[in-house]
């Protein structure tokens, strides 16, 4: 993983992070590495280091490499100044006020731009040639839209509505969310610019109060909605008494 620190893209640490890089080229060239034995945890007795041959090893470099995707910009759209000069409608839309409204498109826009990443714009954002040469394939990540992040919230072994769910189980009550109310706090998640790292937080304000309630009362049932996560109404509650009612009624009309 290289952070910003290690590539020097700050300009304060250039001198530290192209030292970084330069023993990761190392690495990446082939050499032997000395493993110290306080760094090998299965090792309790004194033993000789290991050396470890790096030249058949597979290295994958990964990164957030934030704003880099404005040298891309910058190599891709040509302004020009004067009358009937052509505006890129990518640019116009990034050159609008960046607010929360348009930022699902700003979002689009910049994956769009990262998709034509080459060898010049990582050299312009500091990483030294010669490492950018020993890396010869370059791929770039799509951003997190609302179809992806309601596929975190519910698709997962141990996803973050399951864990409410078996929560609300403990107490004997079943916790529902509609389509509309995931889609809600995944548009949520995109407006506040938190990304996945935000839904947890997003449902520890919408469940708060539901937490306190059904623990100890005769809540059976918890449908969260749209409204309910946009604070419009309350949740809606199905309690032993109403399913009794229904279930006398059926009884009746049998």
């Amino acid at each position: 993983w290289l952070t910003d620190t290690d590539v020097g893209s700050s300009g304060i640490n250039a001198e530290y992070g192209e030292g970084v890089q330069q023993a990761l080229l190392k690495l990446l060239e082939g050499t032997l590495v000395t493993i110290p034995e306080r760094l090998i945890p299965s090792r309790k007795l004194r033993s000789e280091p290991i050396q470890i041959d790096t030249t058949n090893i597979l290295f994958i470099a990964s990164g957030a490499f934030a704003g880099i995707e404005k040298i891309v910009r910058n190599r891709k759209v040509k302004k020009s100044v004067g009358f009937g000069s052509p505006i890129s409608k990518d640019a116009a839309v990034l050159d609008q006020k960046k607010g929360k409204d348009n930022f699902e498109d700003q979002l689009k826009i910049n994956d769009n731009f990262l998709k034509e990443i080459d060898a010049e714009d990582l050299v312009n954002y500091g990483i030294i040639p010669e490492f950018v040469g020993r890396m010869p394939l370059c791929v770039s990540l799509m951003s997190l839209d609302r179809d992806a992040l309601v596929t975190i919230l519910t698709q997962p072994k141990n996803s973050i509505v399951a864990q409410y769910k078996y929560m609300l189980t403990l107490d004997n009550s079943d916790l529902v969310f509609t389509d509309d109310a995931l889609d809600a706090i995944a548009e949520m998640a995109i407006k506040k610019r938190t990304g996945a790292r935000g839904l947890r937080s997003i449902l520890e304000n919408v469940l708060m109060d539901i937490m306190y309630e059904v623990p100890g009362s005769d809540i059976t049932q918890v449908t969260i909605t749209r409204e309910v996560v946009e604070k419009q109404s309350e949740p809606h509650y199905k309690r032993k008494e109403n399913v009794q009612s229904e279930k006398k009624a059926a009884a009746v009309t049998v």
